[in-house]
């Protein structure tokens, strides 16, 4: 669980993100659930985008994908959000305490 003053922190590094997923009239399959995680494990943060096709809110694509990833949603605004999960294996973000 984040703390504010780490959900901020985060918020600012994921500013100036590209998007890099984006869910579409696809939905969330096994697919493109390892696509995230593996970016979660290459990155930590990542932004993705909800398309206006996709049978999912932002809000409710963010929750689901944090839930079934043990990410955490760093933000939702308009159609796209930002997950943080830390990586097992090559750690790059240092959180304030």
């Amino acid at each position: 669980m984040l703390t504010g003053k780490q959900r901020a922190a985060l918020r600012r590094m994921a500013n100036p993100m590209d998007t890099i997923i984006q869910i579409g009239k696809g939905g969330i399959d096994s697919e493109s659930i390892r696509t995230v995680d593996n970016a979660l494990e290459a990155r930590e943060l990542i932004k993705l985008r909800v398309l206006e096709t996709s049978p999912y809110t932002s809000r409710e694509a963010a929750d689901i994908l944090a839930e079934e990833l043990a990410a955490d949603v760093v933000a939702v605004v308009g159609t796209r959000f930002v997950l943080y999960r830390e990586s097992k294996k090559k750690k790059k973000i240092e959180l304030p305490k």
